[in-house]
């Protein structure tokens, strides 16, 4: 007689539009790596979304789903109850607005449902007031608007995050990670290792593994203490350091760093660091709600004037303007 072997999880991959089709893949492959290493149906899955119809990803995609919300509030009991709730989001998130999914996710969660989140969707589930003083990941791009929308989330630049119940990554390939540590959970690491051999993956990469690139790769700089600066730099944002406190911190003179930054960055140090402030401007006007003076002081400007100012000098359009072609292209 064969060996029975019960399902360990049974997952619903909920769709928001504009999902990002790379991280849901990576979600999903390990799942059918595992089953075919264990040999049997370890992991059920289905799909579904608010309405039960196909749901475009961001490539232009269209995926078809099995059931819609209320065919998920129907099924509170039995084998069709799900352990588990992907949400699958990615673009543009920070205009979704849904309350009854919102209100499901925590009726789910409240039943002891585990939940997830794929690239952007911690912003889902913040909205549904699920991350208050919790853990969570998100892909570096959107990391400023979260943050300053949910102050009450524990953010962080991580590949990806678990929290009592709750599991976030930061998309791409971290939810392939995030997804092999929770087949580890129910298994041991011969078929983790088995599942890696099929993904072409040499290893579960750790939760703090970065998101990007290091600064030595990313920027093309070698030189370790313009690397240090650049570092000083993007950790203190709001309150900017003067080139006088970078220069003690670092053991450098004004002259050196100048020279330095000049060599290694083509430009002065205070005008590369204007520019990453504003890019940190310019995300906070496309992914946040936030008027475009506290954009400003959350980005180190003393006055809205000049922040405007800075901004058209450098994108050639005004604060108002970014964010103005923003909502035209969602509504186009």
């Amino acid at each position: 007689m064969a060996e029975e072997h019960s399902c360990k999880r049974s997952i619903v991959f909920f769709l928001i539009p504009d999902f990002t089709m790379m991280a849901f893949a990576a979600a999903l492959e390990p799942l059918r790596a595992a089953n075919r290493m264990a040999g049997y149906a370890a992991y059920q899955w289905r799909l579904a979304s608010a309405d039960g119809l196909p749901v475009r990803a961001s490539n232009g995609v269209e995926v078809a789903v099995s059931s819609s919300l209320a065919d998920e509030r129907r099924m509170m009991t039995g084998h069709e109850r799900p352990s588990m709730v992907i949400v699958c989001s990615g673009l543009n998130v920070e205009d979704y607005s849904d309350k009854t999914v919102f209100a499901w996710l925590r009726e789910e969660y409240n039943r002891g449902v585990t939940l997830g989140g794929l690239c952007t969707a911690a912003h889902v589930l913040a909205s549904a007031g699920l991350l208050t003083d919790r853990r969570c990941a998100i892909h570096w791009e959107n990391l400023p608007g979260f943050a300053e929308k949910f102050p009450r989330a524990n953010v962080y630049a991580d590949l990806f995050e678990t929290d009592a119940n709750i599991y976030t990554c930061a998309g791409g390939t971290a939810a392939m990670d995030m997804m092999l540590k929770l087949i580890g959970e129910d298994f041991d690491e011969n078929l983790i290792n088995r599942v890696c051999e099929q993904l072409l993956t040499d290893r579960v990469r750790s939760p703090s593994d970065r998101q990007r690139l290091p600064l030595r790769a990313r920027l093309g700089v070698q030189n370790s203490k313009v690397l240090t600066i650049i570092e000083l730099m993007e950790a203190n944002l709001s309150e900017p350091l003067s080139l006088v406190q970078v220069a003690e911190t670092v053991g450098l003179s004004r002259r050196q760093i100048e020279r330095l930054f000049r060599q290694e960055m083509g430009r002065s140090p205070a005008r590369y660091y204007l520019e990453i402030r504003l890019d940190r401007a310019r995300h906070l006007l496309i992914q946040s709600s936030l008027p475009v003076v506290e954009v400003a002081v959350a980005c180190g400007f003393v006055s809205a004037s000049h922040f405007s100012k800075c901004y058209r000098e450098l994108y050639a359009r005004s604060p108002q303007q970014e964010r103005a072609d923003r909502k035209q292209l969602l509504v186009a």
